[in-house]
């Protein structure tokens, strides 16, 4: 039951974050690609997790394939950022990584168990 709340918290901020960034005025021309930003950066590693996790297509081949190994690194490397930044991150920052690795670890555990 658990499990089911934490996919659909994940699920729900990342609609709020995209919905954000979808209303936030830009001055860039279509196909360019987003501002540098903390989110985004996180974003990216999440992405690449679920991919690796085989809970994302590839966006190379279109298939869905799990690379525990790949998926540890993502994760590490986020971990590695948390560390980095701690204590310069604004408090939706911190949430947004906090709540990001919390829900891919635990999708980490049921995919290697």
């Amino acid at each position: 039951m658990s499990d089911k709340k934490v996919d659909h918290e994940w699920k729900k901020q990342a609609r709020e974050e995209a919905e954000k960034l979808s209303s936030e005025k830009t001055d860039r021309a279509p196909g360019q690609p987003p501002e540098a930003s903390f989110p985004v950066i996180v974003s990216s590693f999440v992405a690449q997790a679920l991919i690796a996790l085989g809970e994302m297509e590839s966006p190379v081949d279109g298939k869905r394939t799990q690379d525990l190994d790949a998926a540890k690194f993502s994760i590490d490397m986020l971990q590695m950022l948390g560390d980095k930044t701690e204590g310069n991150l604004a408090e939706e920052e911190k949430q947004m990584l906090e709540n990001s690795l919390y829900d891919l670890r635990m999708r980490y555990v049921r995919a290697s168990s």
